[in-house]
């Protein structure tokens, strides 16, 4: 019995620490701009690398069975770069003058689900730490 509680222990240990060390995406708050649903989510940097440019691309799921992506960015992709440094937080918007707005309101948004993730370092290199997204 004992041997079991130090394996779960080290099984739980093993994973807190694998999560300490990527970049954890969560939802963040939904806004409202021209009756239209804006949502965002928040980075958190737990890596140990500096982050030049992340977008997650978020089907919604709308009341009325329409299905929309959305394009959340850190920052324009040619414009200026907003970097997201080790230990840092940013949040993901959608930029309404390069794409299109949802269409409906936050309170017809049924679910969500991620669909493509890109992470970026320095020199348009990979991101070499996980992306965890909870959208």
């Amino acid at each position: 019995m004992r041997v079991r509680l130090i394996a779960v222990g080290l099984i739980l240990a093993g994973s807190t620490a694998h999560a300490a060390n990527g970049i954890d995406v969560k939802r963040g708050a939904d806004s409202t701009v021209y009756g239209n649903c804006v949502p965002s989510l928040v980075v958190d940097n737990r890596s140990s690398e500096t982050i030049d440019y992340l977008q997650v691309d978020v089907v919604v799921a709308l009341g009325n069975g329409q299905e929309r992506t959305v394009e959340l960015k850190s920052a324009y992709r040619e414009g200026v770069l907003y970097p997201i440094v080790p230990g840092g937080k940013a949040t993901l918007k959608q930029h309404l003058d390069t794409s299109l707005a949802l269409g409906a309101p936050c309170g017809d948004v049924k679910a969500r689900r991620v669909v493509r993730t890109i992470c970026e370092t320095s020199g348009g290199k990979a991101c070499a730490s996980s992306v965890s997204v909870q959208p």
